[in-house]
């Protein structure tokens, strides 16, 4: 079952959904149109012109600062971007190279190539956000559950110089793209801080308990961008059939990961979708049922943020919902942290 999850209800677009089908997904449409008015209010509108207009959609470029290449950095800056979060900012701590522009598109990517590290990594900007949200410090320990591709696992040995980092993914194939990703991006003299394991993410916390200080659990959910270019109708309802189950495997999976927390470490739970029975309500019932751990404020990350991601503004202190809009086209996410006390 929870390996079905990984491989239909991916968190990610898979390979094989990489190329984006034109034609939207009317069940998906409609079915999304009939929640997320209700959960969204006028915000689905502005949302939804984006989720289905591919073309409106914009990519962030994550510089390698282990293979770093100033043609790459002034082709960016000739092309528009510029820093996402510039060294500057008082508002954070660290700053990543990461480059973006207000125009759509994709700049091109680097194909995987054995033995040598690429010069930068694709991705939606928001997912910078948890890695910043997750705060990780020097030599802890650190586990990211639910790894592949393996976006945030690179991020995360640019923000800091962990004493242990374990990329976990479940499933087969996407453990063996994840695997691809780090060797593509992380130097030999770093790969022997990284564990890549295959567990189940629901067991890791019996059989790794209060090993780590750190814990991203970016679970797997409804892929709201992916979903509405469902080309296959029996597949798209069948996934929809299926939506309602995705909370129980979180809430697993949060469950497990508060367990690998020793007392006083943190978790950064993270979605690519907006609907709330997968975030707030998830991230709700597991603070009213888990005695041990405490929601943590990060209303200071939504404000440094706030310049170029659009925030949805009924949320609690302890989360952000990214909402895409047209000129920041990032997300759906939502973020949320907690502490082990």
């Amino acid at each position: 079952m929870y390996a079905l999850f990984f491989l239909f209800l991916s968190k990610v677009e898979t390979k094989s959904s990489a190329k984006l089908q034109k034609q939207i997904c009317q069940v998906v449409l409609n079915h999304f149109e009939k929640q997320y008015s209700k959960e969204l209010g006028e915000a689905w509108n502005s949302v939804r012109r984006v989720l289905t207009t591919p073309q409106c959609w914009q990519y962030a470029v994550l510089l390698n600062p282990f293979h770093f290449s100033s043609e790459v950095e002034n082709d960016l800056l000739s092309k528009g971007y510029r820093l996402l979060f510039p060294g500057s900012s008082s508002c954070f701590r660290r700053s990543f190279k990461c480059y973006i522009t207000s125009t759509p598109g994709r700049f091109p990517a680097q194909k995987h190539r054995a033995g040598r590290l690429k010069e930068y990594y694709l991705l939606n900007a928001a997912s910078i956000l948890a890695v910043m949200a997750l705060d990780i410090e020097n030599g802890e320990k650190v586990l990211d559950m639910c790894a592949a591709p393996g976006g945030k696992s690179i991020a995360m040995l640019q923000y800091a110089c962990p004493g242990l980092l374990q990329s976990n993914e479940y499933d087969n194939l996407r453990s063996n793209w994840l695997r691809n990703t780090l060797e593509s991006f992380i130097p030999e003299s770093l790969l022997n801080l990284v564990i890549i394991s295959q567990l189940d993410g629901r067991q890791i916390g019996n059989l790794q308990p209060e090993r780590f200080d750190k814990v991203l659990v970016d679970a797997p959910c409804s892929n709201d961008r992916s979903w509405l270019f469902s080309s296959d109708i029996q597949q798209a309802t069948v996934r929809l059939a299926q939506r309602k189950e995705l909370s129980a495997v979180q809430i697993q999976l949060l469950r497990s990961a508060i367990k690998t927390m020793r007392p006083g470490g943190s978790l950064v739970y993270s979605t690519c979708t907006l609907s709330k029975a997968e975030n707030s309500d998830v991230i709700s019932h597991i603070i009213n049922t888990c005695s041990n751990v405490l929601p943590v404020d990060i209303s200071t990350l939504a404000r440094g943020a706030s310049k170029e991601f659009a925030l949805a503004s009924d949320v609690q202190r302890h989360e952000l919902l990214i909402l895409p809009e047209v000129g920041r086209a990032w997300g759906p996410m939502y973020i949320s942290k907690l502490k082990k006390v």
